[in-house]
């Protein structure tokens, strides 16, 4: 029986930089021409599906290339490790669901966890390299964000309540992320754990979403274990 289930964004809540900028600021375009573009984000003016391709598509390099320079630069939350293998030994199925692409944060994760990956499922868009070296995004859908985080998550709450036999609870849902593209999901889920000093909890408080604030994936798991023991309920998380 599943009692628990784990989705998290990767970038800036698994890893501690977020990839696609640091790649972009150092190989593509630039920091100033970066920020520029999540401008337009911020006043309506743009959503970040433009962005990301145009971010992207400023790189002029192979994607091996790219790929052993994030694995050279980016660090990932060391509890996140420990995360990862405690959900293992417990049955509690870890998904990353993210708005980047599937053979960076593949690439990124089998750095830190090796094989174990192919136990961890990545719900993300795609990438395209042609022999020039442009770099394409394929997006898992037509959203703003190129990935409706929202439909993945329902769809995979109804894959294991199908599962469920009679007198069974659902499983409790936990929500891992830093960004405005997270909002929608976490509203998917039981409890929200949004990343201390980022914006989503800006988002959160305008909407009134609540959440419980972490700094670390080790404050993660401590209440993940709390809820689950039955030492802390949701709702007491919820009030930080």
């Amino acid at each position: 029986m599943v009692k628990a289930v784990i989705f998290s964004d990767f970038d800036g809540t698994i890893t501690l930089q977020d990839s696609n900028d640091f790649l972009v600021d150092n190989k593509g375009m630039g920091k100033n021409d970066r920020l520029k573009l999540f401008e337009g984000v911020l006043n309506g003016t743009k959503n970040f599906r433009d962005i990301f391709s145009d971010m992207l598509g400023s790189l002029n390099l192979t994607q091996e290339e790219g790929i052993e320079f994030l694995k050279e630069n980016i660090e990932l939350d060391p509890g996140f490790k420990k995360t990862f293998l405690w959900a293992q030994e417990n049955n509690v199925p870890l998904i990353v669901v993210s708005s980047g692409t599937v053979p960076v944060i593949r690439a990124l994760l089998t750095k830190m966890i090796g094989s174990d990956i192919e136990k961890l499922d990545i719900v993300s868009n795609d990438l395209e390299v042609n022999e020039s070296n442009h770099w394409t995004v394929l997006y898992r859908d037509s959203t703003p964000h190129g990935h409706d985080k929202s439909k993945t998550i329902d769809d995979y709450k109804s894959k294991y309540e199908s599962q469920l036999v009679e007198g069974e609870e659902r499983p409790v849902y936990f929500y891992c992320g830093d960004g405005i593209s997270d909002l929608t999901a976490a509203k998917e889920c039981d409890l929200l754990f949004a990343k201390a000093g980022k914006d989503l909890i800006t988002f959160c408080k305008k909407q009134n979403v609540p959440y419980h604030e972490f700094n670390t994936w080790d404050d993660i798991l401590r209440s993940m274990k709390a809820v689950l023991n039955g030492e802390k309920t949701v709702k007491e998380l919820m009030e930080n």
